[in-house]
């Protein structure tokens, strides 16, 4: 029989090595967070192009996308995919992306981890997501209120099967897929790494030797700063889209 207080932390309980496959953020673990706050660069005030900050406001996804209800308000659930989509907006206004690449890699971001089974080391969920994707095209894209195109749908079903596989780990066929949809892919797979600042190991956080992105390192603050606002105002009783979308517009994102 497990000792572990249900009241236990997911600070003291990754200490532990006992962490549950549903993680919840807790106010211990967030004022850990915030008492490890790194030596940042200060955060460049981005500007996001209009159709950005419309795609961000459509960010609260249904509960329904999720594979497993219960995630939906884990470390993986609708926050972290909130957040994760503002930082792929950021990510493709910085490297110069077109309307059409920065939506989809928007979209993608926003719907990366929804096939997750359990917040643990979850193989797999990539390509399980792309497939959910690609069957659910048309009621992702019209719930941006936009308009699903084949070629659309293969890039961000590529990002998603690609997000949780690392480089040196591709295949032959991982390359191929990578190449046709690489600064959308590159662009989800930093903004998903960003956002690890909510993960309560130290040695989880933000690595830059894992992700092809030089503007990685000058957005740290920012995602450190989303996380941050956006978990204390979820534990203070704002819905996870509320408490997102309140960190998003105090830094100018919406």
């Amino acid at each position: 029989m497990s000792t572990t207080p249900l009241t236990a932390s997911l600070i003291d309980l990754a200490a532990r090595g006992q962490l549950p496959l549903h993680q919840h953020m807790d106010h211990a673990t967030i004022a850990w967070i915030s008492d490890n706050r790194p030596e940042l660069p200060p955060a460049p005030q981005p500007a996001l192009r209009p159709q950005s900050k419309t795609l961000l406001a459509h960010g609260g996804l249904p509960t329904r996308w999720w594979a497993d209800p219960r995630l939906y308000t884990s470390l993986h659930g609708v926050r972290h995919a909130m957040r994760t989509a503002a930082l792929a907006a950021v990510l493709a206004e910085v490297n110069g992306l077109d309307d059409t690449d920065t939506t989809t890699a928007v979209l993608s971001a926003a719907v990366h981890d929804c096939q997750r089974r359990h917040d643990q080391d979850d193989r797999g969920h990539g390509a399980r997501a792309a497939i959910w994707l690609a069957a659910n095209a048309d009621t992702v894209w019209d719930h941006f209120n936009l308009t699903a195109s084949p070629r659309r749908i293969v890039q961000a079903a590529t990002a998603v099967r690609l997000h949780d596989i690392p480089y040196e780990a591709f295949t032959a066929d991982d390359k191929a897929d990578h190449s046709r949809a690489e600064r959308i892919t590159d662009v989800v797979k930093a903004a998903d790494a960003l956002d690890r600042y909510r993960l309560p190991k130290l040695k989880w956080w933000p690595d830059t030797r894992y992700v092809r992105e030089p503007a990685f390192d000058q957005l740290r603050a920012l995602a450190f700063d989303l996380v941050l606002v956006s978990e204390r105002a979820y534990l203070g009783g704002a819905s996870g889209t509320v408490a997102v979308r309140y960190a998003l517009a105090e830094k100018g994102l919406l």
